[in-house]
């Protein structure tokens, strides 16, 4: 009988093709519908706003406001893919589908997480040519490293947290209360809308508690060249310390799956 020594590319591939072509096959809520919902934030909060050319950090409200509504798109749609991946599989009853394969712990994480960042990317390329092309938004390239960086360091933050939501919730209403009451609550108060230096001391404090924010910036400063964080050394700060933070809970979430907690019992 074959024995399969180091990873399991065959399947770990296969499993990512699954989750992929699971929501390609309804990219019409999956991709599309997510830009529109994003290009109407942007058009709500610049007339509300953006009015009489208001400038938030050298430059028009909405070049200010589309990075972090791009990113933020990103990271809800990570979030989303991940969470469902084996939520749904207990309440169908197929959860056996994906703990019966010769994927290891390790290999069943990188399969989903890789599928919920692919999903990421491709809200936010087609969320970025929406805003590119709408009237007043201006998307140039400052540091296309941070853009990068920070747009995969954030799809991977809420794809682990997804997963891990996916392990933990035992219904629908689970996962809703995790989007309602902390991917919500968390994304529109990090920075999106507006810069922190216009918060009191305390509330600039929870914003940068909030790893949200230093995506959300992050992402802002790769556009701009500018952003809450501060300039090149705080930024660079600021990767280094979400890296770090993805690295824990990327362990915490092998462990919870290792350990098959709510999945085998």
């Amino acid at each position: 009988m074959p024995q399969i020594v180091g990873i399991n590319r065959v399947g770990l591939w296969a499993l990512y093709m699954k989750e992929v072509r699971r929501f390609l096959k309804v990219q019409t809520q999956t991709i599309w519908a997510p830009a529109v919902t994003t290009l109407l934030f942007l058009v709500i909060f610049t007339v509300a706003l953006g009015r009489e050319g208001r400038e938030v950090l050298g430059v028009p409200f909405a070049s200010f406001v589309a990075p972090g509504l791009i990113v933020m798109g990103m990271m809800q749609n990570a979030f989303a893919n991940s969470s469902f991946s084996l939520l749904s599989g207990k309440i169908q009853g197929t959860i056996i589908d994906l703990l019966m394969p010769p994927l290891s712990p390790g290999e069943l994480m990188t399969g989903i997480i890789a599928a919920a960042v692919t999903r990421a990317v491709a809200v936010g390329f087609t969320v970025a040519l929406a805003m590119a092309l709408w009237p007043g938004v201006s998307l140039g390239l400052a540091h296309p490293w941070a853009i990068v960086w920070f747009g995969l360091m954030g799809a991977v933050m809420l794809a682990l947290l997804g997963l891990a939501t996916s392990i933990w919730a035992e219904k629908f209403d689970h996962n809703a209360a995790i989007t309602n009451f902390i991917i919500a609550p968390l994304s529109l108060l990090s920075g999106t809308f507006y810069v922190i230096e216009n918060l009191a001391p305390a509330f600039q404090a929870v914003s940068r508690a909030n790893p949200f924010f230093y995506v959300i910036s992050g992402f802002r400063y790769g556009f701009l060249g500018q952003s809450d964080i501060g300039q090149g050394g705080d930024v660079l700060l600021a990767a280094i310390g979400i890296a770090a933070f993805n690295a824990l809970m990327a362990l915490g979430v092998y462990a919870l799956l290792r350990s098959g907690w709510k999945l085998k019992s």
